[in-house]
């Protein structure tokens, strides 16, 4: 048995009750439950529909998003999020770097790398590289200037936790902004990559071993050794293609505003919708939500 749920963007609410209708009735499925208002939709199905991708593409014409998930440990014991343009709105490394003028050159990286066309740990040395000088100080600076939260992600937080589930952030960024971000959010743990200094100044390099794509891999495979877990009762969340091993592993993984390179080989994408839309897909609807 699956669930399909059908969201989209708060801001907006405007899932047509005609679209789900229509939707349930094509497939076969079960009665309509709405988990919040005119925003997000499911319903139960017997299996998984043959045409599906093509509905789903009829579906993001309309601005909704289309999810499929499996009814059997629909609820995850475990969330692991990637930060930057996940947890939070912004690439932490674009935004020091703006603050020290090398901000289109960073961006560029930044931006071929969550694609999957740099390698990670060559990327982000070049990047931290052109940090060099920089006072210490700039990185509290940004976080209290410039770097604002996802929507939706106090909820997801305090909701799984309320629910006993484990939370933790794990990011290829850096511990001086997943610390504040972990805290301020109410993650369990974060990991990340050191920024070195000197003297209160950037050195322009990054503590060894570099976190990229296999460190979240085995983030999440630790953490649910020692939890007693198992990957199939993690949701991963991240948009670039560092985050794909980990988005691959976990028994639910989810594409946010992804990067279209990590999009294509994702089946949970939400485009439209905030990190509620994780919570929806777990089943949780509006009167379920903590924080």
């Amino acid at each position: 048995m699956f669930t399909a749920v059908l969201l989209t963007d708060p801001e907006k609410a405007n899932l047509d009750p005609a679209l789900v209708d229509s939707l349930r009735n094509a497939w076969g499925g079960g009665d309509a439950l709405w988990l919040a208002p005119d925003e997000a939709a499911e319903f139960s199905l017997a299996a998984m529909p043959g045409n599906r991708w093509q509905v789903w593409e009829e579906c993001q014409r309309m601005g909704v998003d289309l999810g499929i998930v499996p009814q059997e440990g629909r609820r995850k014991r475990m969330l692991l999020a990637d930060m930057d343009s996940t947890m939070i709105q912004q690439e932490c490394i674009d935004e020091l770097a703006d603050a020290a003028g090398v901000g289109d050159r960073v961006k560029e990286i930044t931006a071929r790398a969550m694609n999957g066309e740099l390698d990670f740990e060559a990327a982000l040395r070049e990047r931290v590289g052109l940090l060099k000088g920089l006072k210490e100080s700039i990185v509290g600076e940004v976080l209290a200037s410039r770097i604002t939260h996802m929507p939706g992600g106090r909820q997801l937080i305090a909701t799984m936790r309320e629910n006993g589930a484990h939370t933790a952030l794990v990011s290829g960024g850096f511990t001086a902004f997943t610390g504040p971000v972990a805290e301020a959010l109410g993650f369990h743990e974060n990991r990340a990559n050191t920024l070195l200094a000197e003297d209160g100044v950037l050195s322009g390099d990054v503590g060894i071993p570099i976190l990229g794509r296999q460190a979240k891999v085995d983030a999440l495979e630790e953490i649910t050794a020692r939890l007693g877990f198992d990957a199939s009762d993690v949701l991963a969340v991240g948009d670039g293609a560092n985050d794909l091993g980990m988005l691959h592993r976990a028994g639910m993984g989810v594409a946010l505003h992804a990067k279209p390179v990590v999009a294509a080989e994702c089946d949970l994408r939400i485009n439209f919708g905030d990190l509620t839309a994780l919570l929806y897909l777990q089943g949780y609807g509006v009167a379920d939500f903590a924080g």
